[in-house]
């Protein structure tokens, strides 16, 4: 099984790991970070398959994939 980490105060929010993601591990979490965005959160860590595809796509390279 994969595991998602994402750096919460690198997250922009732009949203594209949740596009990306074929399983729909990620959501927008509740939680601000010190830069005033709602960062994202795994959500469906059992669907992850390690495709890394929302590493690829995170901008910010906020996101490390675990397998």
């Amino acid at each position: 099984m994969a595991k998602v980490e994402i750096r919460s105060e690198s997250c922009k929010s732009c949203q594209y790991c949740i596009k990306f993601c074929p399983k729909g591990v990620l959501a927008v979490g509740h939680e601000v970070n010190s830069k005033g965005y709602e960062y994202i959160v795994p959500v469906n860590m059992d669907a992850c398959i390690g495709c890394c595809m929302c590493a690829r796509m995170c901008p910010d390279a906020a996101i490390e994939v675990y397998k």
